[in-house]
C-alpha cells in the first residue's frame, strides 16, 4: 500500500519495496554493519541495495520499535538481479525465455529504461534473493553481538533470523494495485473466473496456482454434484443404485487429476516457471550442526550427520506419530459408544429431540477431530524442526507426510470402520454428512472470521492515531503509519493449510460420496465461499507474502493421486458390499471377494494406463520447450566456435 517516487541512479530517492525490522534492543554497531553490507557494491560482497530508516509515526511513542528499515533498489540493480534469479519473461517471438541484460531489448515489454518491465512482486522477490545471498566475509561474529557467530560464506540474513535479531522481512503492499485487484477478485459477487493473471502479477505464481487449483477443483465437482442431486432426491434409501455413482467416482477422480497436470503446465509455461531452473537451496535458518567443509559449495558451514537425523526420525518421530494414531483410534471408539447411547435413548422414546440427539455425537466428534488436528499440527512442526533438516524442501516434505498421515487417519478412520466393519450405510451417511458440514463451518470460522476479527482489533489503535490525518476523501496513510500497520498484520504462512483442506474435502467426495451424493454439492458451496474468504484474507488480513515462482502444486499432486488410488479401493469395496452385487454370488462370499479384488486391480491398471496415455504437458508446449532447448544449444555451439577462433 506504499508508493514512492521511482529510483534514480544516485539512490537518494527510491520506491520502498521491502521492510526489515530488527529487534528493538539490537546493538547500534550491528545495525550500522548490516546496513553497510546491504549498501555495499556487489563486487565488494554487498547487496548493492538502497536502504533508509523509517521515521517516527504520528504521535510516536517510546514503545515503537525504531529499528525498522525500508529497502529498495535502482532499476539497473533489479534488472541484473532478474538475470541472477533466472527470471523468465516473454520474448518478442511470444516464447518465454530467461532474461539477460545483454539482450533486454529483445523482450516484448521492455521499453525505455525498463522501469515498467518488472512487476512489483518480481522486484520484491529479487530483493529478497539479494538479501538472502548476502554472505559474511571474514567476520567471526555480528558486531556488538559476540554470541552470534559467523564464518566466511554464511548467509547473514538467515543467521540474524535464527538468532532473533532480524524480527521480520516482508514486502509492502501497493495501495492502488491492491484496490483494483480486490474489486475484481472479491469486491462484488459475480459468476465469473478469478483474475488469475492479476493474482500472479501481484502475489506470484505459487499463490496464483493455488487459486487456480481451487477454481479447477470446484468446476470439476460440478458434474458429480449434478449427478448427486437426483440420487439424493429420488433414491435416498435405495443403496443399490449407488453402484453407478461409485463407478463414476472411479473415473472422475483419475481424469480430473490428469487434466489438472496439463492445466498447470500450460499456466506455468505462460507465466515462465515451467522451464525455469530450480535455484540452489541454501541451509534453512534453523539448521545447526558442527562447522565443517561442504564439498558442493566449497565453503565452511554447519554439517549434521544423516544417521543422527534418521535416528531421530525412526526412534522418536515415528513412535510419536503412531502414538497419536492410537489416541485418535481411542477417541473414535468413545465416539461410537456415544453414538450407541444416543441410539438407545432414541429407540426407547422416539421424539423430535431424541432425533436431534442422534446428531450430537457426530458433531462433538467433528469438533474434537479439528482440535486434535490443530494440536497435532503444532507437535508435527516441533518434531520436524527438531529433526534438523538442512533444506527447506526436506523440512516441508517430512512435515507434509506427518500431517497428511494423521489427518487422513483422524478424519476418515471412523468412516472406514462404519463402512467395512459395522457395514451400516445409514450411519455412514449420517456421519459423513455431519463431519463434512461441521468441519466446513469450523474451517470458515477459523480461516475467515477469526483472523479478520483479530486484525480489526490490532488496527483500531493505529487507525485512531492517524484518524486526524485522514480526510473525507480517504487519502493514503502516512508512510510510517502504513508500514507499521502492515508490520502488525498477521503473517501469511503459505498455502499448506489451504491445500490440506482441499485434500480432505477431496477425500470426503472421492471415498464415500456414493452413499451421500450431496457431498459434492456441499464441497462446491464451500469452495465458492473459500474463494471469497481466502481472497479477502490475502488482501485485508495478512501481510503481503513474497512471490513463490512455482511451476506446479508440488508434493500435493502426489497426495491427491494417492487419495485417488485409495478411492478406487474404497469404491470397489462399497460396490462389492451392495445387495445388488451380492445377489450374483448367493452361495460364495469368498468368490465375491475375489471378483471385487480382481475388478479393483483392473481399475487400478486402467487408472495408471490412463495417466500414462494423457501427457502431463500439452504437445504444443513440449514442442516450444524442445525448440528453445535446441536454440540454446546452437547458441552455445556458436559461442564456443567464436571463443576458439579468438584464441587461435
Amino acid at each position: 500500500m506504499v508508493q514512492g517516487p521511482p529510483a534514480d541512479s544516485s539512490g537518494s530517492r527510491f520506491t520502498p519495496l521491502v521492510v526489515l525490522e530488527l529487534a528493538s534492543d539490537t546493538n547500534q554497531d550491528a545495525i550500522a554493519w548490516l546496513l553497510s553490507r546491504i549498501r555495499d557494491q556487489q563486487q565488494d560482497g554487498g547487496a548493492e541495495l538502497l536502504v533508509e530508516q523509517l521515521g517516527p509515526g504520528v504521535d510516536a511513542q517510546e514503545k515503537e520499535n525504531p529499528n525498522v528499515f525500508l529497502v529498495g533498489a535502482t532499476w539497473q540493480r533489479l534488472l541484473s538481479g532478474a538475470e541472477d534469479v533466472g527470471l523468465f519473461k516473454e520474448f518478442n517471438d511470444g516464447s518465454m525465455r530467461g532474461f539477460t541484460c545483454a539482450n533486454k531489448h529483445d523482450f516484448k515489454d521492455y521499453q525505455g529504461d525498463g522501469d515498467s518491465f518488472l512487476s512489483m512482486a518480481e522486484c520484491q522477490y529479487i530483493i529478497k534473493h539479494l538479501l538472502d545471498t548476502l554472505r559474511a566475509k571474514q567476520e567471526t561474529h555480528v558486531p556488538g553481538h559476540s554470541e552470534v557467530k559467523l564464518y566466511p560464506g554464511k548467509s547473514i540474513v538467515r543467521r540474524l533470523q535464527s538468532k532473533g535479531i532480524l524480527v521480520q522481512v516482508f514486502p509492502l503492499h501497493e495501495k492502488e494495485e491492491l484496490k483494483r485487484l480486490s474489486f475484481s477478485w472479491y469486491g462484488k459477487v459475480k459468476l465469473s473466473l478469478q483474475p488469475l493473471d492479476d493474482i500472479r502479477h501481484y502475489y506470484g505464481e505459487g499463490q496464483a496456482l493455488y487459486f487456480c487449483f481451487l477454481e479447477y477443483f470446484t468446476f470439476a465437482l460440478v458434474p458429480m454434484a449434478l449427478i448427486g442431486v437426483p440420487y439424493y432426491l429420488f433414491d435416498w434409501e435405495d443403496y443399490d443404485k449407488y453402484v453407478i455413482f461409485a463407478a463414476f467416482n472411479l473415473v472422475w477422480c483419475t481424469v480430473i487429476l490428469e487434466l489438472w497436470k496439463r492445466c498447470s503446465a500450460s499456466l506455468a509455461y505462460r507465466w515462465g516457471t515451467l522451464s525455469r531452473k530450480k535455484a540452489f537451496e541454501e541451509p534453512r535458518p534453523g539448521f545447526h550442526g558442527v562447522l565443517g567443509f561442504n564439498p558442493v559449495t566449497g565453503r565452511e558451514e554447519p554439517l549434521y550427520p544423516h544417521a543422527k537425523r534418521l535416528l531421530r526420525i525412526y526412534l522418536v518421530s515415528l513412535p510419536f506419530v503412531l502414538l497419536c494414531l492410537y489416541l485418535s483410534l481411542y477417541v473414535m471408539m468413545i465416539y461410537f459408544q456415544m453414538e450407541g447411547w444416543a441410539l438407545s435413548v432414541h429407540d426407547q422414546e422416539p421424539s423430535f429431540w431424541t432425533g436431534v440427539l442422534l446428531f450430537i455425537p457426530s458433531i462433538i466428534y467433528a469438533v474434537v477431530i479439528e482440535v486434535m488436528n490443530l494440536i497435532y499440527r503444532y507437535a508435527a512442526e516441533f518434531l520436524t524442526e527438531w529433526e534438523n533438516h538442512r533444506l527447506e524442501s526436506s523440512y516441508q516434505n517430512h512435515l507434509v507426510l506427518k500431517v497428511l498421515v494423521f489427518n487422513f487417519f483422524n478424519c476418515f478412520a471412523s468412516l472406514f470402520y462404519i463402512a467395512f466393519v459395522m457395514q451400516d450405510m445409514v450411519l455412514l451417511r449420517q456421519s459423513l454428512a455431519t463431519l463434512l458440514i461441521t468441519s466446513q463451518i469450523l474451517n470458515q470460522f477459523m480461516e475467515a472470521f477469526l483472523p479478520y476479527w483479530l486484525q480489526r482489533r490490532r488496527n483500531k489503535k493505529m487507525m485512531r492515531k492517524v484518524q486526524k490525518r485522514r480526510t473525507l476523501e480517504d487519502k493514503e496513510l502516512p508512510l510510517a503509519e502504513q508500514v507499521r500497520l502492515e508490520a502488525d498484520m498477521s503473517t501469511y504462512l503459505g498455502t499448506f493449510d489451504d491445500y490440506l483442506e482441499l485434500f480432505l474435502l477431496f477425500g470426503y467426495v472421492s471415498l464415500f460420496s456414493c452413499v451421500y451424493p450431496l457431498a459434492a454439492v456441499l464441497v462446491v458451496l464451500n469452495n465458492i465461499t473459500e474463494v471469497y474468504s481466502d481472497a479477502f484474507k490475502m488482501c485485508r488480513v495478512f501481510k503481503r507474502p513474497f512471490s513463490d515462482p512455482a511451476a506446479n502444486i508440488g508434493v500435493w499432486q502426489l497426495a491427491f493421486e494417492a487419495m485417488s488410488v485409495i478411492a478406487v479401493v474404497t469404491n470397489c469395496s462399497l460396490i462389492g458390499m451392495s445387495p445388488q452385487v451380492k445377489a450374483y454370488f448367493p452361495d460364495s462370499e469368498s468368490q465375491l471377494i475375489l471378483w471385487t479384488v480382481a475388478i479393483e486391480h483392473v481399475l487400478l491398471a486402467f487408472k495408471f494406463i490412463l495417466s500414462f496415455l494423457i501427457p502431463d504437458v500439452p504437445k504444443p508446449i513440449q514442442i516450444s520447450l524442445a525448440r528453445l532447448e535446441f536454440e540454446s544449444l546452437e547458441a552455445l555451439k556458436k559461442k564456443l566456435v567464436v571463443n576458439v577462433a579468438d584464441r587461435s
